[in-house]
């Protein structure tokens, strides 16, 4: 692919206010221009996206695509996803935790699966509303305040967190996604179909999608990094039983080898890689 692909990008990443750490693990913007598609990979994480610059396509197959709405929320990644900017790029984003979304809404996570759906529908003229008033912002800072005093308002019961996912997101995440769901059921001392049932509602995913998606992200910030001698090597770090499994999840999120995906692709999938 083209080195030129870059031209004055810059991303940057704001952490939330004490109020909604528990919800939002980062704001993220970014500014520049880019004129190449690109790729998108699972993170386990619900976003709410608002385009002040010009807007994206995102594909669907081969060469077919949609123009992403202005703003919207985009929901659990499950897949690789394509996408290529019309013109300047201009973005604020909020990255909810994998379960900080819910306690926002009402709506079915499983509705907004790979795909991302305008704020006016989910938040009606409240949604609408925002929008405008994050459009309008002079700059990042205040288009944040914006955002946050909206969510604050917005927020359901405390009691609508499910302290058990919760939890067991984060066991997952600090076994980097090494943790079979028998373990994290039992850990959690709940029946491990109940887990399930709890994590498909409030995450969108299963357990073992989410240990999956943790587990790769982990493994990406290896490559990120250091220089890694082979993929053995790689899988090894990462957890993975051998290198052929490590592949195979590889491309099931990717759609790509790890081999492709390095020499070809995209350095702003790099950006996207949780550092956490």
């Amino acid at each position: 692919m083209p080195s030129n692909i870059y031209i004055k990008l810059k991303y940057q990443t704001i952490s939330p206010s004490s109020k909604l750490e528990a919800f939002i693990k980062c704001y993220w913007t970014l500014d520049g221009s880019l004129i190449e598609k690109q790729r998108i990979i699972p993170d386990g994480c619900v976003e709410m996206i608002f385009h002040y610059g010009d807007l994206y396509k995102q594909y669907l197959e081969g060469e077919n695509y949609i123009i992403q709405p202005r703003c919207f929320v985009f929901g659990q990644v499950t897949r690789a996803l394509d996408i290529e900017p019309t013109g300047n790029t201009g973005i604020i984003a909020v990255r909810f935790h994998p379960e900080g979304f819910t306690p926002f809404c009402t709506l079915a996570l499983s509705e907004i699966e790979n795909k991302g759906i305008p704020l006016h529908q989910i938040f009606e003229k409240n949604g609408a509303l925002l929008e405008q008033e994050v459009l309008n912002a002079e700059n990042n800072e205040r288009r944040i305040n914006i955002i946050e005093s909206f969510l604050l308002a917005q927020i359901t019961k405390s009691e609508s967190i499910d302290r058990i996912v919760q939890l067991s997101v984060k066991t997952l995440l600090s076994s980097k996604g090494n943790l079979s769901v028998k373990n994290l059921s039992a850990n959690s001392d709940i029946h491990r179909r109940q887990l399930e049932r709890r994590f498909s509602k409030s995450i969108g995913l299963s357990p073992k999608q989410l240990s999956k998606v943790i587990r790769l992200q982990a493994t990406l910030k290896i490559f990120s990094n250091k220089n890694i001698g082979s993929l053995t090597e790689v899988a090894h770090e990462g957890g993975y039983f051998d290198q052929a499994h490590f592949i195979k999840d590889f491309k099931e999120f990717t759609g790509v080898t790890p081999k492709y995906f390095y020499s070809e692709n995209l350095r702003l999938s790099a950006l996207f890689i949780d550092p956490h």
